[in-house]
């Protein structure tokens, strides 16, 4: 059947589907074997991971049945959690020496970024469209967005997670920068954040080792890997690497086994599916009701994408080690979850949408 029978909500569901099972057998074949030293079980991961999987899709089968304009009436509170959720990882992070996982009861809920990254690309999505006419006003974007988007952003800088701050700021000023925000107010806040990131990063002791040691053992055995399986790779659950000679091959470093085992083709693939889930997500910009959808559009479909090319960035040498998982890829619950979930908001708004309904498409304007 032609693709053009299927609605865009349709396709996109479907996308997720492929991706996350690709992931699962991924995740899998990269986990096992850590799975069985540490567990002695080699389905471990891959349990918790399908587990997971499952909440974050009834989560977000759920929410694309809720009108997602509700967002608008929750926004503050949202905002509001956020904080709570990331100050009480400062108090209730159990063993771990950084303040980004919330552990209640000896178990790790959630990592707390994961709700502020969604909490923020719906605050902003809001911002823009409730306040379309101050946009070119830097003073009131000072002293009425920033105040409380930088909250969040440094109790995450100092949890310490320099990397996903970093992220999360960028998505927030792509959106702001599409909405044509005051250039001044942008230039400004991107010259204190260079600044105040850089002088994070020397005082910051494994920060730094980072950018020093910026092509590592990790990167070189993330390379030979990718070499190693030439266009058709070793074979699904044949990889060497994953055997001891690279960490976090299930979270951090899958895609070397990606290509590793299924080679160039395996990696074409999953590049080909991201960028076909991106397009899809912003092609329902030219149908998407109004301002504020437009927006969370641009923000969720900004946020996956850049988790993804953040991630194959860094594997192959092309930026320093940053730790973000690839979404639908690594294994790990929240972001997991969260991704799912900002999904849901997605397929809401595909279910709203009706063509040639928005006039900001065109032009940009807010006419």
């Amino acid at each position: 059947m032609k693709i053009s029978n299927y609605t865009n909500e349709q396709i996109i569901l479907i996308t997720i589907t492929i991706l996350s099972g690709f992931g699962l057998v991924i995740m899998y074949s990269a986990s096992s074997i850590i799975a069985m030293n540490k567990f002695n079980n080699y389905l471990f991961f891959f349990i918790q991971q399908i587990k997971w999987i499952i909440i974050g899709a009834i989560l977000m089968l759920a929410i694309s049945r809720i009108n997602y304009q509700y967002l608008n009436k929750i926004v503050y509170l949202l905002i509001f959690l956020s904080w709570v959720f990331l100050i009480l990882g400062y108090f209730f992070k159990g063993n771990n020496p950084a303040a980004r996982w919330l552990v209640i009861g000896g178990r790790s809920w959630m990592t707390t970024s994961d709700f502020a990254r969604i909490s923020m690309i719906i605050f902003t999505a809001f911002f823009i469209e409730k306040n379309k006419n101050n946009l070119d006003n830097w003073k009131y974007l000072c002293f009425n967005f920033t105040p409380l988007i930088s909250i969040g952003l440094l109790l995450i800088l100092f949890q310490p997670d320099t990397s996903t701050a970093i992220m999360i700021g960028s998505i927030i000023m792509i959106m702001l920068f599409i909405a044509k925000a005051n250039w001044k107010y942008l230039f400004g806040i991107l010259t204190l954040s260079f600044f105040g990131i850089f002088f994070k990063i020397i005082t910051t002791p494994h920060a730094l080792i980072r950018i020093i040691n910026w092509n590592d053992n990790q990167k070189i055995q993330s390379l030979n890997a990718l070499g190693t399986g030439g266009i058709l790779g070793s074979g699904l659950g044949d990889s060497i690497i994953k055997n001891g000679f690279l960490p976090e091959v299930h979270t951090d470093f899958i895609l070397p086994i990606i290509g590793e085992e299924l080679g160039f083709l395996g990696i074409f693939l999953l590049f080909t599916l991201f960028l076909f889930l991106f397009n899809r997500i912003l092609l329902m910009t030219k149908e998407a009701p109004d301002i504020f959808s437009i927006f969370l559009i641009i923000g969720i479909s900004t946020s996956i994408m850049s988790y993804f090319i953040i991630n194959a960035a860094y594997v192959i040498g092309f930026a320093p080690t940053t730790g973000l998982p690839m979404p639908f890829i690594s294994y790990g619950g929240s972001h997991t979850i969260f991704t799912l979930i900002s999904l849901g908001i997605i397929l809401s708004i595909a279910r709203k949408s009706k063509l040639g309904r928005n006039t900001y498409y065109r032009g940009i304007t807010y006419d």
